[in-house]
């Protein structure tokens, strides 16, 4: 995929995941909970990941909080336990752009594949809320795994805003 941004158009897609709510500069806290216990979860239910991990902003407010769920895709609908639960990223339309690089560029990434979107008349399914703007689908693929790429010049990361219907 190119690191511009595009339209794409993607299936619904099932995961696993775990709601949280918090500042902005709590993610990579969130972040180490979380998927160690998604991924825990997933093996000793003998469930394999059906794809690379992601964060879904299901409603932002940079100035408060964030709610957010940390997913796991799967290969088909689940059954959650306690605060792991199951989802549909859904289907439609997505404006995506391909961040390549550390992971705090991605406050830029996003915000130009909004600019863009802008230029180009690209409308996102986002509504404001009392808590901040929500979203029905904006999400950060991470494609990369850190563990395996310590290089985070080479890191990629799937940034997807699910676009009105037209």
């Amino acid at each position: 995929m190119s690191n511009d941004p595009q339209i794409q158009e993607r299936p619904a897609q099932h995961y696993t995941g775990i709601t949280v709510t918090v500042p902005m500069d709590g993610i990579s806290g969130a972040v180490d909970e979380c998927y160690p216990e998604l991924f825990g979860w997933l093996a000793s239910n003998g469930i394999p990941p059906g794809g690379a991990p992601f964060i879904r902003y299901l409603v932002i407010d940079m100035a408060a909080n964030l709610r957010l769920e940390l997913g796991v895709p799967v290969g088909t609908p689940i059954a959650g336990s306690g605060r792991i639960q199951p989802g549909v990223l859904p289907e439609g339309r997505y404006a995506v752009l391909r961040h390549i690089g550390p992971y705090d560029g991605l406050i830029g990434a996003n915000a130009a594949l909004q600019q863009w979107a802008s230029e180009h008349g690209v409308a996102f399914d986002a509504w404001d809320t009392a808590e901040g703007q929500a979203w029905r689908s904006r999400v950060e693929h991470y494609l990369t795994n850190p563990a395996e790429e310590p290089d985070p010049a080479k890191w990629e990361v799937d940034v997807a805003y699910l676009t009105k219907p037209a």
